[in-house]
């Protein structure tokens, strides 16, 4: 079976002025455009191509390389606009259209949104949408448990923090007080760290890590910068919060955590003003 716009490897079975014909099995040959047909190809090989439609919607293959395919969450720039709606830039030579029912204001050309992949099930055609909220998935105790990764899309700015989509599969939310660092702009792909699964299907998230590791990575992080600066420091427990943030991205209570770890270790002395490494 045929997986439109995604990979399926296919077998060659003639070549033409045109190109190459790949079988498509029940819906025929495949046409691999001879611009994309490598010179050691032969009858009777396989070969990996992204399968997608063509601007007469026929089915052809290409080794071009897509940048989402049916079933992902991605930020798109638009390429152009019509009377029918939008079509984006997915790396292929044939935009990804996105009709007008589909977007949650007009589209603009040259500006990104983050669209979900799919194929419209009365056209059969390869379609992008921005009403991505009816494709995400509740995120459940089977699937997902507090500190492990995720990958992480930003979809946009809340009032309390950042939605995001995790997992290419199910909603989020990263809180302003989880972010120390830059601050994420939609479509950053990030990873994140679960804190919490919420009652309605969807994860809180940080971009830090929580737990023992957290702080374990920032010993190390402080270890190394405390050896950068000559072996002294110009902070200690009673550095503010804001100073700490500043200058390390990390909250005071994930410093204190590491700098008691790397005094019990015996690596550094803590004065009343500064931090040195112990020789």
């Amino acid at each position: 079976m045929i997986a439109l716009g995604n990979y399926n490897t296919l077998r060659v079975t003639r070549f033409s002025d045109h190109g190459a014909y790949l079988d498509g099995g029940p819906l025929g040959e495949i046409l691999m455009p001879k611009k994309y047909v490598p010179r050691s190809l032969r009858p009777g090989d396989e070969i990996e191509v992204f399968v997608y439609l063509d601007q007469s919607e026929r089915l052809v293959g290409t080794l071009e390389t897509p940048l989402a395919r049916v079933g992902d969450f991605a930020y798109l720039r638009v390429a152009w606009t019509n009377e029918f709606g939008a079509f984006l830039d997915w790396g292929l030579t044939k935009d990804l259209f996105v009709p007008f029912r589909e977007q949650k204001m007009r589209m603009v050309q040259d500006r990104s949104y983050l669209v979900y992949i799919h194929v419209d099930p009365e056209t059969q055609r390869l379609v992008g949408t921005a009403k991505v909220e009816r494709y995400l998935k509740r995120a459940t105790p089977d699937r997902y448990h507090r500190g492990q990764e995720v990958e992480i899309i930003v979809q946009q700015k809340t009032p309390l923090g950042f939605r995001c989509i995790a997992d290419n599969r199910c909603g989020g939310h990263l809180y302003d007080n989880q972010i120390f660092d830059t601050v994420p702009h939609t479509g950053d792909v990030l990873t994140a760290t679960v804190v919490n699964i919420r009652p309605d299907g969807r994860l809180d998230l940080s971009l830090q890590r929580i737990g023992k590791g957290r702080f374990r990575d920032f010993a190390g992080q402080l270890l190394e910068e405390l050896h950068s600066a000559g072996g002294t420091l110009p902070f200690s427990d009673h550095s503010t919060p804001e100073e700490i943030q500043q200058r390390f991205g990390v909250s005071k209570k994930t410093f204190k955590r590491a700098l008691g770890t790397l005094y019990k270790s015996g690596h550094i002395s803590i004065e009343e003003d500064c931090i040195f490494l112990k020789k």
